[in-house]
């Protein structure tokens, strides 16, 4: 899920370039005339991970439109940003579709969503954090699709071929850091993970810090805890236990750890997908991510159901969106496309469905969001640049960096 939302930074900026164009126009600033009776026939825009998710939007929405009598048109998005700043720019956008979390707060500020949040029928059921994301303003926008946390996966051939036991999992940082080292060698790297904040982010948490304040009004990025957090990841690198993908000619931390290029990768809910299809043979478990001097610590990830503010069918749509939501059809999503119910109440049925992923769904109780501000998304991804440079740079530098940037971009400077 999360994997797709990250999108080239010139896509981003293309996005943002529409939607300031639509908004100066008065995009967003008057309401569509709304179509009230009728058929109606509605258009769904998504992102898909591949065809399981595809044919599952598909079906619900088919059966959603044969119970009601109206027409659900779904179209996969090549390029979603790119897409919706086109359709958004052309006063043309898709009834339903999907929001990142980190374009939501970019969209909500431009006024390209309809906030139907007090429509929700389950909205109490939705997890608090996940509902937090897609807020803006004081009002819910829009009901959480689904989410991801990260885990600790490990290849238990090459786990046990290194005389560990399940005794030996990972509970601190600095078991991580002696098993890393145990694993490496004979051609295989102790642990893989993306040179990318969103999988480094469980260190800053599990040192006791964040790159904002809670409600993001205010950076926190070069605050010791993650001067502390940084500084561990780059020792991991120094010592050679740690090699992010790309130095192990694979292009994401799944594929080096499927390929049996590094023994150990900390990743979200979409990689049990990618093992399934592209490496069945190599056996893993997975375990909680280890806590460092701070306690426990993990990400997750989200996206929402978004209507657009220009829709001639928003009551329609959110009908639409209350039975894609329902717990039936969550269960059925985290079955078929490899994800986890956005609803706290489902999370225990969803362990029973799926014991395996056991370690994911108890990370969403202490998880951190990505930081989602308005203006945030590029200065993220100049972080995420610069993180690739972590072995031969100073993690207090980067982080000094990335609070000045930060900084600019929430005092508007960066608009």
């Amino acid at each position: 899920m999360r994997r797709i939302a990250l999108l080239p930074l010139a896509v981003g900026g293309l996005t943002l370039t529409m939607l300031a164009t639509a908004c100066s126009s008065g995009f967003g600033k008057t309401a569509a005339s709304q179509q009230s009776s009728g058929k109606q026939q509605l258009t769904v825009l998504i992102a898909t991970s591949g065809a399981a998710e595809t044919d599952a939007v598909k079906a619900a929405t088919a059966a959603w439109a044969k119970s009601t009598g109206n027409g659900v048109t779904v179209d996969v998005a090549q390029n979603m940003d790119q897409q919706l700043g086109q359709a958004f720019a052309g006063d043309n956008p898709p009834d339903v579709f999907y929001v990142s979390s980190d374009q939501f707060s970019t969209y909500a500020e431009r006024g390209a969503l309809y906030a139907y949040g007090d429509q929700l029928k389950d909205r109490d059921s939705f997890s608090p954090t996940l509902l937090g994301a897609f807020s803006y303003g004081g009002k819910l926008y829009c009901a959480p699709k689904d989410q991801s946390t990260l885990a600790l996966a490990i290849n238990t051939d090459l786990w046990h071929k290194a005389g560990l036991t399940d005794a030996d999992y990972p509970k601190t940082w600095d078991q991580l850091a002696a098993v890393a080292g145990k694993l490496t060698g004979n051609g295989v790297t102790g642990l893989s993970v993306n040179a990318d904040y969103n999988e480094l982010g469980g260190f800053f948490k599990q040192a006791g810090g964040w790159l904002t304040n809670a409600d993001q009004t205010k950076m926190t990025a070069s605050d010791q805890s993650n001067v502390q957090a940084l500084g561990y990841v780059k020792k991991l690198l120094t010592d050679g236990v740690l090699k992010f993908p790309k130095d192990l000619d694979a292009g994401w931390g799944g594929e080096a750890f499927g390929k049996g290029r590094a023994a150990m990768t900390i990743e979200g809910n979409w990689l049990a997908g990618a093992m399934a299809k592209d490496y069945p043979n190599t056996p893993y478990t997975l375990v909680p991510l280890p806590e460092g001097p701070a306690g426990k610590g993990t990400m997750d990830f989200t996206d929402c159901w978004g209507v657009a503010a220009k829709s001639r069918h928003q009551a329609a749509a959110v009908a639409l969106i209350n039975e894609l939501t329902s717990d039936s059809n969550q269960l059925t999503f985290a079955r078929t496309v490899g994800v986890m119910p956005s609803k706290q109440t489902l999370l225990t049925t969803f362990k029973q469905q799926d014991p395996k992923s056991t370690a994911w769904a108890d990370g969403t109780s202490y998880a951190q969001l990505p930081v989602n501000a308005p203006n945030m998304r590029q200065v993220m991804a100049q972080f995420n640049s610069s993180l690739a440079q972590l072995a031969t740079s100073d993690p207090a530098k980067l982080l000094a960096d990335l609070q000045k940037n930060g900084e600019s971009a929430l005092s508007g400077s960066a608009r």
